[in-house]
Parts: C-alpha cells; sequence; structure tokens
C-alpha cells in the first residue's frame, strides 16, 4: 500500500497521479482530498510557470536585466531573471529556517520584511558577480514576483492585475478549482512560499509540465519551457539533487522535475514513468530525505510510458 512507504506520522495529503489518472492517495486525520495545504516553496515551481506565460505574452525577458532600479548604480545592475530563476543572482542572502538564527528568509517573511518582501530582498548588496555562484534565496523568487507584477501593470499596494493572471491563466485552465495565492501589503504575490491548494489540484500542476505545458491540446506554457525548467545549472550538496531554473531534478531519473517545499512538500514529475507524485506535509529537516526516497519507491512501482 502507498502508506507503507512514507510516514505516516508526518504525511498530511499524498496523491499518485499515473497517465493522468488518479491511482491511488491517502490522508492524514482530519485531512480530506478537499482540504487546501500551504506549498510552501513548491510555490517557486508556480511562479516559475507565471513568468513563461508573461514571456509568452512579450511582457517579460527572462535573459535581459531586470531594470531595477535602485541597481542602476552598482553591478546589480546585470542581474537578469534568468539569474533569479537560477538561483545565481550574486545577492547576499541567508536561507535558514531555524528560529533564533540569522536568517533573511524569516527576516523578510515575518520581520521587518513582511509587509513588502520584494522591497527586503532587493535592498541586498551583491555577494559575489551575477551569475557565478549558486546559493537557493527566497528572496530572489519574490524579486521575480514584484517583477511579474511590474510587468502585468500592477502599481505599488496593488494586485488585482496578477490576481487575475494567475486565477484565469492558470488556476482555471487547469482546474485547480481549490488554489489560492498569498500577496503581502505591497500587492506582490508571495511566490517564495504561499500557495493553498488540495493535493489533487497540486497533482493537475504537475500533469501541465508532465504534458510539457499542453494542456487538453492547448499550449499553456511556451514551447521549451519545460526544459527551461529542468536546464540543470548545479547539484546541490546539501540534497544531492540538481537545480535548474525554480525546478529541481532527480539524478538517475531523466527529465525528472521536482517542486520541494519546506517540512517535505513534494511534486514529482516523472515523463518517463508517465507519473506525478504529490506529497504534503510536515516533516522535519533531519527526515525529509528519507520521505522523498519513499516517494520514488513508489515511482518505481510504476512501468515506464510506453510499455504494459
Amino acid at each position: 500500500m502507498v502508506g507503507e512507504h512514507i510516514d505516516t506520522d508526518t504525511t498530511l495529503g499524498l496523491v499518485v497521479q499515473h497517465r493522468g489518472e488518479v491511482v491511488a492517495e491517502a490522508y492524514a486525520d482530519g485531512v480530506t482530498a478537499e482540504t487546501t495545504l500551504i506549498s510552501w516553496s513548491m510555490a517557486k515551481s508556480i511562479t516559475h510557470a507565471l513568468v513563461g506565460m508573461a514571456q509568452m505574452d512579450g511582457l517579460l525577458d527572462v535573459q535581459a536585466p531586470t531594470g531595477i532600479a535602485l541597481w542602476q548604480n552598482d553591478d546589480r545592475k546585470h542581474i537578469t531573471l534568468q539569474h533569479l530563476l537560477e538561483m545565481r543572482s550574486g545577492l547576499a542572502w541567508i536561507e535558514d529556517y531555524v528560529e533564533g538564527n540569522e536568517s533573511n528568509v524569516i527576516e523578510m517573511l515575518f520581520g521587518s520584511g513582511k509587509d513588502d518582501h520584494a522591497a527586503y530582498a532587493i535592498d541586498q548588496p551583491l555577494a559575489s558577480t551575477p551569475g557565478s555562484v549558486w546559493y537557493y534565496s527566497s528572496g530572489t523568487t519574490n524579486i521575480v514576483a514584484r517583477l511579474l507584477g511590474d510587468a502585468l501593470g500592477d502599481k505599488h499596494g496593488s494586485s488585482a492585475l496578477t490576481r487575475a493572471f494567475i486565477q484565469e491563466r492558470l488556476f482555471d485552465v487547469i482546474g485547480m478549482t481549490s488554489a489560492t495565492a498569498q500577496f503581502d501589503a505591497a500587492g506582490t504575490f508571495v511566490g517564495s512560499s504561499y500557495v493553498y491548494a488540495t493535493a489533487r489540484d497540486f497533482a493537475k500542476f504537475g500533469e501541465l509540465y508532465l504534458r510539457d505545458g499542453l494542456w487538453e491540446g492547448k499550449r499553456i506554457l511556451p514551447q521549451g519551457w519545460v526544459d527551461h525548467a529542468r536546464a540543470q545549472t548545479v547539484i546541490d550538496d546539501e540534497t544531492g539533487q540538481g537545480y535548474g531554473a525554480h525546478w529541481w531534478t532527480q539524478p538517475g531519473e531523466p527529465s525528472s522535475l521536482i517542486a520541494s517545499g519546506y517540512e517535505g512538500q513534494q511534486i514529482v514529475v516523472l515523463p518517463e514513468h508517465d507519473l506525478v507524485i504529490v506529497r504534503l506535509g510536515k516533516t522535519v529537516a533531519e527526515k525529509r530525505a528519507v520521505v522523498r526516497d519513499g516517494l520514488f519507491e513508489i515511482a518505481e512501482m510504476f512501468t515506464v510510458a510506453g510499455q504494459q
């Protein structure tokens, strides 16, 4: 059974979707298929989709410098949207989730930056030449989200155009009926952390990437955008996983994509298996590798796409 592979004490929801159909799911006590749960950093991968759609509309160019006014008098002016998506901006940052430790991400989400996450991140100085060093940073994602809002025409404090874009161009199109995106007081989508949806709806998002950005025959993401997500820039020493553009990859699993979040949230996309697995829960850092290994044990149960 699916539950044998994952610690049910910390897993709140698990969905296995094979060849486009949910073939197994399990939920903790008090959680159902209708319960919406937090994405944490799986939202970064949703941000990648939104950027792709905006680029398809001609509103963003990932290869161009950001044009952020505060950066124009120093070397931050060379940071591109692509650098931000690859986590290679060069901006100084500490991504630490332990309360009491020095942490830019905690300060951004809950401290002095809580009302304007992007402004907090934009204000950080350079620590390295843009494009030269990989460092995972939730701050860079919220800069991306602000650039998206600006491109869509939202002014500071306003979020209406970005909300409509997310809802109408993504959630409505692929049937994520439960999904909600949260915004800060400045009107910026908290693309680093805050999308709520059911496990089944997160699986629909994974399915969009499994199908190369197509949904019911219609192109939702630009041609090549899914490959853009998995174009690996680094193998992370801590996780042993690759990182592309706001998506992780799994060594040994060709074409894999993983949206990964704090507490062990996972959307695992495995084209060779025609498979999407979603796991939502509350797992301490020391056990998250075990959870991930359990998901790949589940994947091994399913045939490679095209085989019987």
